[in-house]
C-alpha cells in the first residue's frame, strides 16, 4: 500500500506533539530562517534546502531516519514526522520525497510558521504556527 503525505493544520501538529511523545517536528527552512526568524519550541533543524547553494539536501532523508532512530528504536516507520516551513511549499516538497524513500508516517503544516501573504504582504497574519500562537522561540 503506498503512503500519503498527510496535510495538516498547525494546531493538528501542536495536537499530536502533546499526545505522541515520540513524534518528531522537523523544521526543514533555512539555517538563517531557523536561528533568526524563529521555531517552534522543540522543533529539530534539517534543512530541505539551504543556503550558500540553495540546493536540496542530498542527506535529507538519511538525516531524519537517523533521528528517527534514535538509536532506540528498532523501526522509525511508526515515528510521526511533522514537517514545517515558512509557508508549506517546502515541508510539502521534503515529505513527498521521505514517502517516496518508504517512511510510513509523515505529516506537513500547510501553513508553516509563518503563513501565507496577507494583502499588505505580511506573514503570521493569515495563518501559521506564531499566528496560532502555539509555542515558539527565536535565538
Amino acid at each position: 500500500m503506498t503512503q500519503k503525505l498527510k496535510t495538516i493544520s498547525a494546531t493538528e501538529a501542536w495536537d499530536i506533539c502533546q499526545k505522541e511523545p515520540r513524534a518528531l517536528l522537523i523544521d526543514v527552512r533555512s539555517s538563517m530562517e531557523y536561528l533568526f526568524v524563529g521555531h517552534p519550541q522543540g522543533a529539530v533543524h534539517i534543512p530541505w534546502i539551504d543556503e550558500p547553494d540553495w540546493v536540496i539536501n542530498k542527506n535529507f532523508v538519511t538525516e531524519i531516519r537517523k533521528l528517527a532512530l534514535g538509536g532506540l528504536l528498532e523501526s522509525s516507520d511508526d515515528v510521526p514526522i511533522i514537517l514545517i516551513c515558512r509557508s508549506g511549499n517546502r515541508s510539502d516538497d521534503a515529505g513527498k520525497a521521505l514517502i517516496d524513500a518508504g517512511i510510513q508516517t509523515v505529516y506537513h503544516i500547510d501553513e508553516g510558521f509563518e503563513g501565507e501573504l496577507d494583502s499588505t504582504h505580511h506573514r503570521s497574519a493569515i495563518g501559521g504556527w506564531r499566528y496560532h500562537n502555539l509555542p515558539w522561540e527565536q535565538c
